[in-house]
């Protein structure tokens, strides 16, 4: 049996399947962006989880790190080549969202209903 590391996709799953990782990709897929400016645009983040997460997309090659020797010092985040491949994925995933929420929003209204109906009947 494989492990989630084994399987490629379950792998991709698992680098970006934090919530606030897939909306840090797709703020930073046109654009370079300051910690502070992260924050604002992604509202409702706190700051240690918007640090944990960057950390991790860095560590794992997706989001590069410019630290600049300056008094503040300045930090920029960045799409490394391997995030900007990502990109077209992420672009993809967003449209058969577009396209089928409708279709998945039916589908779970169905079934609450069908939970509903059968919650009464044994009333």
């Amino acid at each position: 049996m494989k492990t989630k590391l084994e399987c490629p996709i379950m792998t991709t799953l698992a680098m970006i399947s934090d919530k606030w990782k897939v909306l840090i990709l797709c703020k930073l897929r046109t654009q370079t962006l300051r910690f502070n400016e992260l924050m604002r645009q992604l509202k409702g983040v706190s700051q240690r989880v918007l640090t944990q997460q960057l950390r991790e997309l860095e560590y794992d090659g997706l989001v590069e790190r410019k630290v600049y020797a300056e008094v503040p010092p300045r930090v920029e985040y960045s799409l490394t080549a391997l995030g900007r491949s990502l990109v077209p994925v992420l672009d993809q995933l967003e449209n058969w969202a577009r396209d089928n929420s409708s279709q998945i929003l039916g589908a779970r209204a169905q079934q609450v209903e069908k939970v509903a109906g059968k919650s009464t009947a044994k009333l």
